[in-house]
C-alpha cells in the first residue's frame, strides 16, 4: 500500500509535466495505481481470512494478488513510462492472476460456510 500511495503521489505531482506531453499514457498510469491499491487492500483481506478459514486457498489467493500487482500494474507502469506497446500484451496475465485469486477467495468462503 505504501508503494501504491507513493506511485499515485508521484504520478500526480512528479509526472505532471511528463503526462502533459503524453496525455494518452496518464490513464494507463492511473489504472496501474488503482489496481495496485485495490489489491493491496485485498492482501489485508487475505491476511484476515487466513486466521478464519483453514486451507491453502486463501494463501494462494494472496500469492496470485501479489503476482497480479507485479505483472498487471508493473507492465502498465512500464508502458506508461516507455510507451512500448507490446508491454500491454503482458498485462492480461496479471489480470488473470487477479481473477484466479478472487475465485480462490470465493471458493474458500464457500467451503467455510
Amino acid at each position: 500500500m505504501f508503494l501504491a500511495v507513493a506511485a499515485g503521489a508521484f504520478g500526480s505531482h512528479g509526472l505532471s509535466e511528463y503526462f502533459s506531453n503524453h496525455p494518452e499514457l496518464e490513464s494507463t498510469y492511473q489504472t496501474a495505481v488503482r489496481y495496485q491499491v485495490i489489491h493491496g487492500l485485498a492482501l489485508f483481506v487475505i491476511a484476515w481470512t487466513t486466521t478464519r478459514w483453514t486451507g491453502q486457498l486463501t494463501i494462494w489467493a494472496g500469492y496470485l494478488f501479489i503476482a497480479g500487482i507485479v505483472v498487471f500494474s508493473g507492465s502498465l507502469f512500464l508502458l506508461s513510462f516507455t510507451g512500448v506497446s507490446w508491454l500491454g500484451a503482458i498485462t492480461p496475465i496479471g489480470g488473470a492472476a487477479f481473477l484466479i485469486g478472487w475465485a480462490l477467495l470465493i471458493i474458500a468462503a464457500w467451503r467455510d460456510k
